[in-house]
């Protein structure tokens, strides 16, 4: 057991810091499997127009194939009276498809987030079926496309807002701390006045200004969502310039641009890595708040938020807001497991228990 644990701590240390990172979260099997389920998950949404969509993916009819999820033919081609674009829950263009040597294949979800069933047998809002295993919202429409469509949306926005108020981060945190005095004061201030803004009433103010978009949204949480990561950057940054690696670089004449860049920046990742998990979670929320009060995404957009609102304005309808509150619970967990392994991943204090345990 001794020498197997001698090994495998050699192993380690002859890695790079990065990839003994790996191992460590790797070990975390809560924070790694939550990973691997949100990895999936994220993966299935962005196939959501393969999933869940009220055109056949293939078709055959008369002898002759159609692709209707590509390119949507009128009604005249599939035996219809009108030169309009085909509506596939027609029970009579179903009718035509079932005709011997006619045949279509239609998704798993054979509705698209926006798609109204007019031929729907039971009024809206409808309980799950074998028609919408989710059942449908007070207009008609599936839920469990709009979840898959609006999880899809909120994860790409909480990785676009993330992204965006990393970059700010770093960059003014990087330049208080590495330069210190006069700017560090500055920025200082700069960053005390800008934190007292109104951002709700911003928020409200733009969104009755201009056109309720995506956009408008990122651009104003992204302002103000960068400045609790500068304050982690600034301090690894104060810490890290005063070391001897960076001394020797100073008397070897390298510049600002090459130290920060090449020296201090990799040493002073820590903090950046192990809350990206965090603001994902943080933006995600952000996101839903602000459509369940209607200051989000365009109307029409599926969103978790505004089902949320659907669920609280018809409470008959518990599948809505059972099914949403579902999803959103989990995607936020899931962060927050992978979060917390994370940070115990980057954390050498930890580490160092952790292979003294084994031993």
């Amino acid at each position: 057991m001794y020498g197997w644990t001698r090994v495998s701590n050699s192993t380690e240390a002859s890695l790079s810091p990065t990839q003994r990172a790996w191992l460590r979260f790797r070990r975390n099997r809560l924070g790694f499997y939550s990973l691997v389920l949100f990895v999936f998950f994220f993966g299935l949404s962005l196939l959501a127009e393969v999933l869940c969509n009220d055109k056949p993916l293939l078709a055959r009819y008369n002898g002759s194939f159609y692709m209707p999820i590509v390119h949507n033919q009128p009604e005249t081609a599939f035996g219809g009276d009108f030169d309009t674009p085909t509506d596939y829950l027609d029970p009579f263009i179903q009718a035509q498809f079932d005709k011997p040597g006619n045949w279509a294949l239609y998704p798993i979800i054979p509705y698209h987030h926006s798609t109204l069933n007019y031929f729907a047998k039971v009024p809206n809002p409808a309980p799950p079926s074998a028609d919408n295993w989710f059942g449908t919202d007070d207009r008609g429409r599936d839920v469990l496309a709009r979840l898959l469509y609006g999880f899809r949306i909120s994860v790409l926005f909480a990785l676009a807002l993330t992204l965006f108020g990393t970059v700010i981060g770093i960059l003014t945190g990087a330049l208080q701390g590495f330069f210190g005095g006069k700017t560090d004061l500055a920025m200082q201030r700069f960053i005390e006045i800008w934190s007292a803004m109104p951002e709700l009433y911003l928020l409200i103010i733009f969104s009755a200004v201009f056109d309720p978009s995506i956009t408008l949204l990122l651009i104003l949480l992204g302002l103000f969502g960068w400045m609790g990561l500068s304050d982690y950057v600034r301090a690894e940054f104060l810490r890290n310039r005063q070391l001897d690696y960076v001394k020797s670089a100073r008397a070897l004449g390298l510049g600002h641009g090459p130290i920060i860049w090449r020296h201090v920046l990799p040493n002073s990742m820590t903090p950046v890595v192990t809350f990206l998990p965090f603001r994902m979670s943080a933006a995600i929320l952000s996101l839903t708040s602000l459509d369940f009060l209607g200051l989000g995404v365009p109307p029409g957009t599926p969103s978790l938020g505004e089902l949320l609102s659907q669920g609280k304005s018809n409470l008959d309808a518990w599948w809505i807001s059972l099914s949403t509150f579902v999803v959103l619970v989990a995607t936020l967990l899931l962060l927050t497991f992978m979060g917390e392994a994370l940070r115990d991943a980057f954390d050498s204090r930890k580490s160092g228990a952790m292979s003294g345990g084994r031993s």
